[in-house]
């Protein structure tokens, strides 16, 4: 039923789709999901009714995942670990005597490239660009962009290191 639902509502929907038990969603009609995508029990995904969320082809995204997906791309062949968030808005916090929930929201776009991991745990703040086959660590917090083959982890998330058997760029 699940799919039947999706499948109606979303601007595309893949073949073999797979989603979970308790599967929540706000603005379905701006979803594009791909072929092979596997959406894990009580993930949650807000779209926003002027933004899109896509999902590339073979994408898994782990149970109790989160997306404040008011313009998110994810795409082909992303791991997506269980309980990871990603923020795609924030409040501006000004006027400075108005309480912050008051003022504007501030919508970033987010994309996470092909073949890249995000760990369990970990958030990714508004505006970020995951690069292609990266590793966001567990828990690690990104508020900046990641490199392609970069491995990062901590809070704030930091370079750790390239991905074996990638050659980076001479500096």
């Amino acid at each position: 039923m699940r799919r039947a639902i999706w499948r109606t509502v979303t601007r595309k929907f893949g073949n073999g789709v797979r989603i979970g038990a308790s599967v929540g969603f706000k603005h379905l009609e701006t979803f594009e999901i791909g072929d092979g995508v596997f959406i894990g029990a009580q993930a949650y995904i807000q779209g926003r009714f002027d933004g899109v969320t896509r999902i590339g082809n073979h994408v898994w995204i782990g149970p109790q995942a989160y997306f404040d997906a008011r313009h998110l791309v994810i795409e082909d062949h992303v791991g997506w670990g269980p309980g990871a968030k990603v923020l795609g808005s924030a409040h501006t916090g000004v006027p400075i005597d108005r309480p912050i929930i008051e003022t504007d929201l501030e919508i970033r776009p987010v994309q996470v490239q092909a073949w890249a991991d995000i760990g369990t745990g970990a958030i990714l703040l508004p505006g970020v660009t995951v690069g292609k086959a990266s590793i966001v660590g567990a828990g690690a917090v990104v508020t900046c962009d990641v490199p392609a083959f970069a491995v990062v982890a901590g809070v704030p998330a930091r370079f750790v290191r390239w991905r074996e058997g990638y050659q980076a760029p001479e500096q």
